[in-house]
């Protein structure tokens, strides 16, 4: 197993914060501003913001209110402050809203500095009643969607305006504020070097793809003491250009629930992500996986360390996935990747019960879905390090649901191609862990316990180069044999790993 060295940037003390000073002070009640939440407010917040600029820079302070606007565009060295009680309320009319370059947006920024938003107020996006308005619109004809879902009887992502986006932007700092009710992604940060976010609240259950918070290829980027509660991934790492990267990422100390991924890598993976620390992390009520590791679009994904992961009534807990999307282009990698000192407890029934917007149900019988570990033939996941690790599962298996045995692994399919879903193989043979095509495994101190029952083994490993088991802990599992191998080479097996039996399959 190779040693991750790349620094991991604990305190990221390269990020430069917008430390201005505030002698421009702007108090939004200064301006033509009505505070009812009913009368639109966007070309006054909007003038307000562009004198400050014209100044040199200031902050914009929102008072105790209500002020409903349509899109926003921040500008270097501005800034916006909601004072506690004050919110920002995004017009439930589409036509209120555009963007920049790009996807439509309340708040906007594209290529500024020093840009921000803080204070102990709230961003409202009016999630559901604008997304409905959406919806209208492309009925009645007024707005073009070439990518609307028949099948889900939804607009596209496109056409849903999110509550943040920022784009090439330097030095963003977004601290203590509440946001909630996005009609798609609640905010995204594209291209931004020295992103600072501290401190916020994100709930958006109010309609589909409400990712919590996205990077994506980004540089220098520090999250930390959030809470994200979301209908969609939680706390998540993209990549949509093939020309840029993340890099130097660090998350730490938030609490995540979420209807699809905690705290995810990808789906969209074209260019990559490396130097990336996520740690202190609580997941709760969490449909998919607490932790997924995803590089399907041909990128690269490497150096990465995930620690100290608490997760309750989640339906996966670990999946790491290298697949090829990218029909034309070349297979992506996946390598150096260390996750320790996790503590996960599988859901007995569906654990986003409770939101108003779940996860899709699967179109067919399962047993529970373990974790897993998996490449594709030619491009193998390189160089993963599982470490001190508890994942106890409580659900019962059933033949009569599914059945798929270890003399047919070569059944299980590859879907190289394939959207990556803990899910995405269907019925699996394992219960514990499920690995294939992969060079350099190290797994210690992994404990598994089935408090229910369950007809198949813990482990299965299938074209495993480089294994290493060391001190597992399999408890109520039954008297079978717990580890399958199959073409597997080059294996360091310790004396106890061996004691819960180990059979070789063709």
């Amino acid at each position: 197993m190779k040693t991750i060295t790349a620094v991991l940037f604990l305190s990221l003390v390269s990020v430069v914060l917008f430390c201005r000073g505030e002698d421009n002070i702007y108090k939004i009640t200064d301006s033509d501003i009505n505070q009812n939440g009913t009368s639109l407010n966007t070309v006054a917040i909007q003038k307000a913001i562009n004198q400050a600029y014209t100044d040199g820079g200031g902050v914009i302070v929102f008072p105790e209110g209500t002020y409903l606007t349509g899109s926003i565009v921040l500008k270097s060295n501005v800034s916006l402050r909601l004072e506690k009680g004050a919110t920002i309320l995004g017009s439930s009319n589409r036509m209120d809203y555009r963007g920049l370059n790009r996807w439509l947006a309340l708040i906007l920024a594209d290529g500024q500095t020093n840009v921000g938003i803080s204070g102990e107020g709230t961003i409202d996006g009016q999630g559901l009643e604008l997304a409905l308005h959406t919806d209208s619109l492309y009925h009645a004809g007024v707005i073009e969607d070439p990518n609307y879902s028949v099948r889900l009887s939804r607009p596209s992502e496109y056409q849903r305006p999110q509550i943040i986006e920022m784009v090439n932007c330097k030095n963003v700092n977004i601290t203590g504020v509440n946001i909630k009710d996005a009609a798609c992604w609640v905010q995204t940060y594209d291209r931004c070097q020295n992103l600072f976010i501290d401190r916020i609240n994100v709930y958006s259950d109010a309609y589909w793809n409400n990712d919590g918070l996205d990077i994506s290829d980004c540089k220098n980027v520090r999250i930390t003491n959030c809470v994200v509660n979301s209908a969609d991934d939680g706390i998540c790492l993209k990549s949509h250009s093939p020309s840029h990267f993340n890099d130097s990422i660090y998350v730490g100390n938030c609490t995540v629930r979420s209807s699809a991924s905690a705290v995810k890598f990808g789906t969209a993976s074209s260019g990559g992500f490396k130097n990336v620390k996520i740690e202190h992390i609580k997941v709760y009520d969490t449909f998919r996986s607490a932790i997924a590791i995803e590089s399907v679009d041909g990128g690269f994904l490497e150096n990465i360390d995930i620690s100290d992961i608490e997760a309750e009534n989640t339906g996966n807990a670990i999946f790491i996935r290298l697949g090829k999307r990218n029909k034309n282009g070349e297979a992506g990698s996946l390598s150096n990747v260390k996750i320790h000192d996790v503590k996960v407890q599988i859901a007995q029934e569906r654990p986003d019960k409770d939101y108003i917007i779940r996860g899709p149900a699967l179109p067919f019988f399962h047993n529970p879905f373990p974790s897993s570990i998996t490449g594709i033939s030619g491009a193998q996941v390189k160089n993963v390090s599982i470490e001190n690790v508890e994942i106890t599962f409580s659900d019962n298996a059933h033949k009569g649901y599914a059945y798929l045995p270890v003399t047919r692994l070569s059944d299980v399919p590859e879907k190289i191609t394939n959207y990556p879903e803990f899910s995405m193989f269907g019925e699996l043979p394992a219960w514990g862990f499920y690995v294939r095509h992969v060079d350099g495994l190290s797994l210690k101190n992994i404990k598994l316990t089935m408090t229910g029952k369950d007809f198949r083994p813990a482990w299965v490993f299938d074209d495993i180069v480089d294994l290493k088991l060391e001190n597992p802990v399999i408890q109520g599992y039954g008297n079978q044999v717990q580890i399958i191998l199959r073409n597997v080479r080059e294996k360091d097996i310790d004396r106890q790993t061996k004691e819960y039996g180990i059979r070789i399959v063709d």
